[in-house]
């Protein structure tokens, strides 16, 4: 797609330019797209503008001194409440009337637009429900209206006329200023009336995807009632400069409202109160945002409990001990001491969703806690030198309270240097410094193996752990005593105290990387300032310092971050020729001659802690509504998953380890809450969140992106592993100052390390030459045969050491009974259980025609004699009346003709009943029948206490009786008999005894194992049988062949179909084969197998390190994720007509990882919402989904959770001991 495609399609311009009117105006609905009679748009006129009417009455008789002012308020919103009242209760009355029974349309257009209605008249039921459509609940009914009036009435006293020219007297405007105002306020009135009681726009600043509990008209009466609340403080508040100073801008403001409202700037009622939520926590009690919501809610209100018991206590030492034990415990992830505990049921969807330290975190916090007490007690005790005062220090003079003390001193230049030494041990372990704008020369490059990079990056991990052991030990304690000694905690009683300590202490240990650089700052500027005059600051606690200079750096941090982004959407317009529109100079020029502008946009959003909002990601900025770091109202985890999905599963539990020692080495930077990391390794990317951060924990969310990658993510991924390799594979060619530089500083991606996981690498062949080759074709019969023989020998074994051999059928036959063979006949006699049917049951006689069919019913014309055969039904058992004997005679109609369904025959019989087989060199399958005779005679088959094995230990060798049934004459398996391997079978079964196969002495038990005949002949009988099933005993068959067995798809043969019913021996002849591929690619790759002893050893290695089979398979996905060490799939690319070989290794790999500018993330997040929620821009081929390789913005768009990103994996919060 070029870059002049489309922002929205015809469709959806329409609809937009339909509904943002709707928008502006709160609800009318003034441009429908199709006529309307006058009556609908006057209808809504009256409506928008009631509520200045009902307010001008009150306003009016004010202004004629007939009522005072709050009178005259009450009037005006008693007015409004019924109006609303007798408004709703219509809208009901409708919708009752007509819930049940809907009027059909004259004319029914399936061509209309689906919001056409039919109007009949101005009162009619339609009309009423397109002006009015009325509340879903009753209870919002009563409140919205209830509200309404209070509004009105709150709104008729807040733009009184005197009021506004006793407000604004003293400024010397006049007239000029309060009739505006007084017009211009009245319509944001009117705007926010209409969307509470009549109809509720859409808003551009949506949050949730569906407003179910219709919160949605409570947002703009909730930003009324916050300006009216200020003008009421500030006239019973009396006289105060900074309230009329604040009245008067919110006034100006109020006028703008509608404005802020259109461009989604002011935030939705539920997105406010997590934002405000959340930055109070963070701010103003030290925590940290959180993974969920519920944990937000509990957090916020433990910590506000906290902040006012801290309040009431009488002493600063209670103050220091009681902060110090609650903002320790309050920065643990207390949710975990749930799993020092065992638990009945795990989740199964993760592999492990916590990574912590087990039972050693419980006595490593107690001894750390009282450590931290005790410190701060007996610090705070001795120092000042006034000592702990219980009482309030009024009295003390100044200089005591603001003086620093000289062991305080002593501390802040500790802390000053732990600050310099920990940041730079932080810095020299990233693969650039300095903001990512220099590569690191200490930082190994070319690392070929995994080996390698670590032999290569020990200095780096020494690094990373004195910085480990400076940042979780040495700071915390540091700056306990910093503010265990501070002047400031004498001051009790106080919210600075309550609040600025409680905080302090916290924050200590919630985020400790942070404080040191906030504590470092409020150390230097009190020591710069000894002898000048800063005595504003000064009168501050030092709490109260802190929060001030946490915010300030927040706040900046974030202004430098969003400054970066904005910049690279301006400069990439022009710069990518695949991005730069028709409008991308007139867009660059007006940014240019709006500079300011664009300045304050990024302000006032950094000030607001709001994403910069790119319009259709084009140079157009826009402050978003606040909202929470996490973007998105849900809970972490939601995916789109697919089969690709299990890589990600096993990749996210590998990654979250090795997470773990990252971020407590601090590889990757200070990862506050809110970070995101890219993580690349062949065709997988993994998009990782920072969700919560405390003391040596830390809660991360993992994402999958798609494996089926498309042009616009191919372009992406390409340049991500370009930004890679310039970072980790880049040549040492020291000299030039520039070749020092970060050619992609101004990616959105910036490489942090290369982090060894233990993950599936794909490797993918193409077989040409290989499974079409005729010499090794000729080889693939033996090898099954050979492959088959040591699973059978395998599969015994293990059923005898499990005690599961003996009288089972091996799942092949649902029940048993008695059965009789009468000598010298061709029936036998089966007794067959009660039937539930009426007909009585007794001993029948079976009868089966080998030439001529009983019945047609299961004929087909449309069976494929040529191609896959399904399975077939059972064959039916017919009913026809009594035979000799008084038994009933069961005849079997055949499903096909031509099959012999022996499995189906004897279905029901007692496998120790069935008549012996003849061995092999005498005759094998079924005996020969002229056409002419009317019964076929029964199968021969062996019983093992027939069978005369010469060795004792053969009987636990011995197959199962069904699996010597199968239904082929002697002519198909005589010829085949040479090609049975009979010294691989005796080297099998020494081997068998070699590893501890039965008791006794071994050179016995192996010797008469090997002169065992009956026994070889067995499993001859039973490989060749199996063979034939599957058709492979041509000599040199063809590639699509050997592909359609691997794929369980196997060509009709007379056997198939016996075969198939023993579903044990069809799933180990399936096997076998699959190992006779993978044996014969391994030969053509590796060379011919050259003995005995090395076949066996790579059918054991396929058997324990491989799982050989299709990639849809279930047990491909089991075996993911239990980590088997080799995985391997044959394919066909039907594009090319190539068959391919997919071979998955477990190793440990370097997966790269990288930061992304976590403010380009949330400004393209909040473009995505506002595109789909509210523009329903839900194009597959949009502008704002193509690709970018600068701001990677296909791969940020996937990365959103659903349903508007579509990650096909999304693990729940995982917790991760950083300590």
């Amino acid at each position: 797609m070029g870059p002049d495609v489309p922002l929205l399609n015809d469709y959806k311009q329409e609809f937009f330019w339909k509904r943002f009117p709707q928008t502006v105006l709160g609800g009318p609905r003034l441009k429908l797209g199709y006529c309307a009679p006058p009556y609908v748009y006057v209808h809504q006129l009256v409506l928008f503008l009631t509520p200045w009417l009902l307010g001008g009455v009150g306003t009016l008789l004010y202004q004629l001194r007939v009522m005072g002012d709050l009178h005259a308020a009450v009037l005006s919103g008693a007015l409004m409440f019924v109006a609303g009242g007798t408004l709703q209760a219509l809208a009901q009355r409708v919708a009752q009337r007509t819930g049940a029974v809907q009027r059909l349309p004259a004319s029914n257009n399936i061509l209309a637009d689906e919001e056409e209605v039919e109007f009949t008249h101005c009162i009619a039921p339609e009309t009423v429900r397109f002006v009015v459509p009325g509340k879903r609940f009753m209870g919002n009914v009563v409140l919205h209206t209830a509200l309404a009036g209070t509004l009105c009435g709150l709104g008729t006293w807040y733009l009184l006329p005197d009021r506004l020219s006793a407000l604004y007297g003293g400024t010397g405007a006049g007239m000029g200023a309060v009739v505006p105002i007084f017009v211009l306020s009245w319509l944001t009135l009117c705007i926010g009336q209409y969307s509470l009681i009549v109809n509720t726009a859409t808003e551009t600043a949506t949050f949730h995807p569906q407003d179910t509990y219709e919160i949605t008209p409570l947002t703009r009466p909730l930003y009324i009632f916050a300006f009216v609340a200020v003008d009421l403080a500030q006239r019973f508040a009396g006289p105060m400069p900074e309230l009329q100073l604040t009245s008067q801008v919110l006034h100006v403001l109020f006028l703008v409202l509608p404005l802020l409202w259109a461009l989604g700037t002011l935030s939705p009622l539920d997105a406010l109160i997590l934002w405000g939520m959340e930055q109070s926590l963070v701010f103003g009690l030290g925590g940290s945002p959180m993974s969920t919501n519920l944990r937000l809610f509990v957090m916020f209100l433990s910590s506000a409990c906290v902040a006012v018991c801290t309040f009431f206590i009488p002493s600063s030492l209670g103050v220091v001990l009681f902060t110090i034990a609650v903002g320790y415990l309050l920065s643990q992830d207390l949710s975990q001491l749930v799993l020092l505990f065992p638990r009945r049921k795990r989740d199964s969807s993760f592999p492990s969703q916590t990574f912590g330290l087990g039972w050693w975190e419980l006595p490593l916090s107690l001894v750390l806690l009282a450590g931290a007490m005790t410190e701060g007690g007996l610090l705070h005790h001795y120092y000042p030198t006034v000592g702990n005062h219980s009482l309030s220090t009024e009295a003390l003079p100044n200089w005591v309270l603001e003086e620093l003390p000289e062991p305080q001193v002593a501390v802040g230049y500790v802390l000053i240097a732990l600050f310099v030494l920990t940041r730079t041990l932080r810095e020299i372990q990233g693969a650039y410094i300095l903001g990512g704008l220099f590569h690191n020369s200490l930082y190994p490059r070319q690392a070929s193996s995994v080996q390698a990079f670590r032999r290569r990056s020990r200095g780096i991990r020494a690094a990373g752990l004195v910085r480990r052991v400076l940042l979780n030990l040495v700071s915390p304690f540091a700056m306990i005593a910093f503010l265990s000694m501070d002047s400031s905690l004498q001051r009790l009683h106080t919210a600075s105290l309550a609040v600025g300590f409680t905080r302090a202490f916290r924050v200590v240990w919630q985020s400790t990387e942070e404080t040191l650089l906030h504590m470092t700052v409020v150390v230097v500027v009190k020591l710069a300032s000894e002898g000048n005059a800063v005595n504003r600051w000064h009168s501050l606690d030092t709490g109260i310092q802190l929060i001030l200079v946490a915010l300030i750096s927040d706040r900046l941090s974030q202004f430098l971050s969003k400054l970066k982004f904005a910049l690279t959407v301006l400069v990439t317009s022009w710069t990518e020729t695949k991005q730069r529109r028709q409008s991308a100079g007139a867009l660059l020029a007006l940014n240019g001659a709006l500079c300011p502008l664009l300045l304050a946009v990024v302000a006032l959003s950094a000030l607001l802690s709001a994403p910069l909002l790119p319009l259709f990601t084009l140079p157009i900025f826009l402050v978003g509504f606040p909202r929470p770091l996490r973007s998105w109202p849900g809970t972490p985890g939601t995916a789109c998953p697919c089969p690709d999905s299990v890589y990600y599963r096993q990749l996210g539990a590998s990654l979250a380890s090795a997470l773990r020692s990252a971020l407590a080495r601090g590889v990757l930077g200070s990862s506050s809450p809110g970070s995101h990391f890219l993580g690349r390794f062949q065709d997988r990317v993994a998009w990782i969140t920072v969700l919560e951060r405390g003391y040596g924990y830390c809660t991360v969310n993992i994402k999958g992106l798609e494996l089926q990658e498309t042009s616009c993510h191919t372009v992406e991924a390409r340049r991500v592993d370009e930004v890679f390799e310039a970072a980790f594979d880049r040549l040492e060619s020291p000299g030039t100052f520039f070749h020092g530089l970060n050619p992609h500083w101004g990616n959105a991606l910036t490489p942090c390390t290369a982090l060894p996981v233990r993950v599936y690498s794909d490797a993918r062949n193409v077989l040409t030459g290989v499974i079409d080759s005729p010499d090794h074709l000729r080889q693939l019969r033996l090898d099954f045969l050979k492959c088959l023989l040591w699973l059978l020998l395998r599969h015994c074994a293990q059923e005898t050491a499990f005690g599961n051999h003996k009288g089972t059928d091996r799942k092949s036959q649902s029940s048993q009974h008695a059965l009789h063979v009468e000598p010298g006949s061709g029936e036998v006699k089966v007794a067959v259980p009660p039937a539930p049917s009426d007909d009585s049951s007794s001993p029948v006689r079976l009868r089966r025609d080998s030439s001529s069919l009983t019945s047609f019913g299961d004929w087909s014309d449309e069976d494929d004699l040529f191609g896959p055969v399904p399975v077939r039904r059972p064959v039916r058992v017919i009913r026809t009346g009594g035979g000799e004997d008084g038994r009933t005679t069961l005849e079997c109609g055949i499903s096909l003709p031509g099959s012999v369904e022996i499995h189906s025959l004897y279905e029901n019989m007692a496998l120790s009943s069935l008549p012996p087989l003849r061995p092999l060199g005498l005759g094998l399958g079924l005996p020969a029948v002229d056409k002419g005779k009317e019964n076929l005679t029964a199968p021969t088959g062996v019983t093992p206490a027939q069978l005369n094995f010469r060795c004792p230990y053969s009987e636990r060798l011995s197959l199962a009786p069904a699996w010597r049934t199968a239904p082929l004459p002697p002519s198909r398996l005589q010829p085949l008999r040479p090609f049975f391997p009979e010294d691989w079978l005796r080297f099998c079964l020494s081997q068998l005894v070699l590893d501890g196969f039965g008791d006794g002495d071994l050179e016995h038990m192996s010797q008469a194992l090997l002169e065992d005949q009956v026994l070889l002949e067995l499993y001859a009988q039973v490989v060749l049988s199996c063979l034939v099933a599957l058709g492979a005993e041509v000599p040199l068959p063809s590639p699509s062949y050997v592909f359609r067995v691997y794929c369980g798809d196997a060509p009709w043969t007379e056997g198939l179909e016996w075969l198939k019913g023993n579903k044990e021996l069809y799933q180990l002849a399936l096997r076998a084969f699959r190992y006779s591929v993978k044996l014969l690619i391994d030969q053509a790759s590796l060379g011919p197998v050259e003995s005995l002893e090395e076949l066996h050893s790579t059918l054991r290695d396929y058997h324990s390190d491989w799982f050989i089979g299709l990639t849809t398979d279930h047990g491909w996905h089991e075996n993911v994720l239990q980590e088997k060490p080799f995985l391997f799939s044959l394919g066909h690319d039907l594009t090319m007509g190539t068959y391919t070989g997919r071979v998955l290794s477990l190793q440990e790999h370097l997966v790269q990882l990288g930061h992304l500018n976590e403010e380009g993330v949330r400004g393209q997040w909040a473009n995505l919402s506002w595109e789909l929620l509210y523009a329903t821009n839900d194009d597959e081929e949009r502008y704002s989904i193509q690709a970018h390789p600068v701001m990677l913005r296909n791969l940020t768009v996937q990365a959103a959770d659903p349903p508007l990103g579509y990650p096909i994996y999304s693990s729940a919060p995982i917790h991760l001991s950083c300590l």
